[in-house]
């Protein structure tokens, strides 16, 4: 049931529609210029409920804080806290401040659109995406609580990450690196087994099978703020990791005294913490070994994973086995972050065919 009304305004005249709601309470819509607009909204509300598509405009009036309280909470819950911290730091600065106090009814495309330029401006790639994909994912709660229609930020075009090149140490340079180091065998270790920091630094005296030259990854400590968090490997799956047999001596040493729960690296109570990028152990170990060769550049910890993929692939181990080792997800994953070190194969390929040609075709007559 729908019944149109006048009411004059200093304007003229305008027509106010009362309609009956889904939930049997009455709303109304005043502003209308001529009646045939009053009777073409009656018309879409009559067809949104009964196609049960209705959206009270009252929902719509909830402001994104609400809503972004509610997703924060929820990926709290399913999130590392590592995970978690750099999403807190993009709301609190980059979208609470301007859309918190706007309703999810009122949010533009066109008003999305110049924020994200805005933002591309001063921003990185990674903070404008993680930004915008907070206020995505809060206005994505908001269609499926039928507070709106549909998503109006959704299909912008946001800025490319450009990938960081990536240094592979040599044999040669991960030894010079490691002599440099105030912790050596934390230094090979890292470029020989690919694990992360929080992995390797978690590692656990009962982790270690010296036989079989194995290490169990269970554990991954992540400084976040102020505090190392204690929890799952990256991909809350546990792995095997092999580790070289010139590394059993040292693993053993540091093994030594030590109880099945205390920690392989360090005192065993105390997790280390990741050097400081600037001024911390190993950005110094990396400044002598670049006085020393030329051709060493600089270096993070991270970097030393992906020395191990190089050193592991540049021995023949193929994809499946690099993937393993490193904990990815599918050995697609490993191909995609790796495929510089795969480009030889390129060559294999063609060699290859040339190898089947030659042999499948018939000899040719040199008489």
């Amino acid at each position: 049931m729908a019944s149109i009304q006048t009411y004059k305004t200093t304007q003229g005249k305008r027509y106010l529609v009362r309609y009956k709601k889904p939930d049997g309470s009455h709303g109304n819509k005043r502003g209308f210029r001529t009646k045939r607009d009053a009777e073409e909204f009656i018309a879409s509300v009559s067809v949104a409920i009964t196609a049960n598509q209705y959206i009270d405009p009252r929902d719509a009036k909830v402001q994104v804080a609400e809503l972004g309280r509610v997703w924060l909470e929820d990926q709290a819950a399913v999130l590392k806290p590592s995970s978690l911290r750099p999403l807190e730091s993009a709301w609190r600065v980059h979208v609470s401040p301007r859309w918190s106090r706007i309703a999810v009814g009122d949010i533009r495309y066109s008003d999305v659109r110049a924020w994200v330029t805005e933002l591309s401006a001063t921003k990185g790639a990674s903070t404008v995406i993680r930004s915008y994909g907070i206020l995505a994912a809060i206005l994505d709660i908001a269609v499926r609580d039928r507070r709106i229609q549909e998503n109006p930020v959704r299909g912008i075009r946001l800025p490319k990450k450009t990938p960081k090149r990536r240094v592979y140490l040599s044999h040669r340079q991960v030894d010079l690196l490691a002599k440099e180091s105030r912790f050596p065998d934390l230094v090979y270790f890292l470029a020989y087994t690919g694990m992360r920091w929080g992995e390797v630094t978690g590692l656990r005296v009962r982790d270690v099978d010296l036989i079989r030259r194995r290490v169990f990854v269970q554990e991954n400590a992540v400084l976040v703020g102020s505090v190392i968090h204690v929890g799952t490997p990256k991909t809350h799956a546990a792995r095997s990791v092999p580790f070289p047999d010139f590394l059993v001596a040292q693993i053993d040493l540091a093994m030594a005294g030590k109880r099945q729960e205390s920690l392989l690296f360090g005192d065993g109570s105390g997790h280390l913490i990741r050097p400081n990028s600037q001024d911390g152990w190993f950005a110094a170990a990396v400044r002598r070994a670049m006085a020393k060769d030329p051709t060493f550049g600089r270096v993070t910890p991270h970097d030393l994973r992906h020395t191990a993929a190089s050193l592991a692939i540049s021995a023949g181990a193929n994809v499946k086995a690099v993937q393993r080792m490193l904990g990815h997800a599918s050995a697609a994953m490993t191909l995609d972050t790796y495929a510089d070190l795969f480009d030889d194969d390129l060559d294999s390929v063609a060699a290859a065919l040339s190898r089947a040609r030659i042999a499948d075709l018939p000899p040719r007559n040199l008489s």
